[in-house]
């Protein structure tokens, strides 16, 4: 009742495309949003799950030539850079999540995730969001992968650590970098404040958007080298 009350104050509309909500509704996001999501379906590579252009192929040929840290890479959806990022819903809310600093699209970007997680029947003993740098977690008020892996760890029924994994230099944005450029700016960026939390475990490290994947390779590069038994990589949304 007092949802409804409050709603009909100030009636909701989707965090994705604006249109408006009923009155009854909890969701941020609407069903042709959630319905409309541009997925990524099989064939997938093996390991970091960017789609393939052959079905008779198990890795991309970036996996082939350097092939990661990490086990597996899922996401839920993809977005196309070099697009209009407004016309690509989940970028879009990301975006104004991050940049404009809004905490309360965090709840839509939950919903986005769905009711299952892209990661098979792999069992993890802790989510770990990736780490901001100090001067940008006091700039942007809060940390956008850990209130997306606060419903991942839910979702797994497991706990979720803030503090195991840090980032030790503020590097500069990734944006504009082709991926060589991107791992240079990230080697030796994090390193594990508690390596007790982190010993023979397996970790599940969560992120909003993976590009090149440079920043989840070396997370789990630096949680391997820590004691780590097996580390795993999900975000929302994958570059492709």
């Amino acid at each position: 009742m007092l949802r409804y009350f409050i709603n009909f104050l100030y009636p909701p509309r989707c965090a994705g495309g604006g249109a408006r909500m009923p009155l009854e509704s909890s969701r941020k996001v609407c069903p042709d949003c959630i319905a409309g999501i541009d997925g990524l379906h099989e064939p997938l590579c093996a390991v970091c799950g960017v789609p393939l252009a052959e079905a008779d192929r198990n890795w991309c040929t970036a996996c082939v030539k350097s092939p990661p840290h990490f086990g597996i890479a899922r996401a839920v959806s993809r977005y196309r850079p070099g697009r209009d990022e407004d016309s690509q819903t989940v970028p879009s809310i990301i975006r104004r999540h991050k940049y404009g600093r809004d905490q309360s699209l965090a709840p839509a970007l939950a919903e986005w995730v769905g009711a299952h997680l892209p990661l098979g029947e792999i069992a993890y003993d802790v989510v770990i969001p990736v780490p901001l740098h100090r001067a940008r977690l006091r700039w942007r008020g809060f940390n956008q992968a850990a209130l997306l892996g606060t419903t991942v760890a839910r979702m797994l029924n497991c706990p979720i650590d803030v503090a195991a994994l840090i980032r030790t230099s503020a590097t500069t944005p990734q944006t504009w970098r082709d991926h060589d450029q991107r791992r240079r700016n990230v080697r030796r960026a994090f390193a594990v404040a508690r390596p007790d939390r982190v010993v023979n475990r397996r970790v599940l490290v969560v992120d909003d958007v993976m590009t090149t994947a440079a920043t989840a390779d070396e997370c789990a590069r630096t949680l391997l080298a820590a004691g780590a038994r097996r580390v795993d990589i999900f975000t929302l949304v994958r570059a492709v």
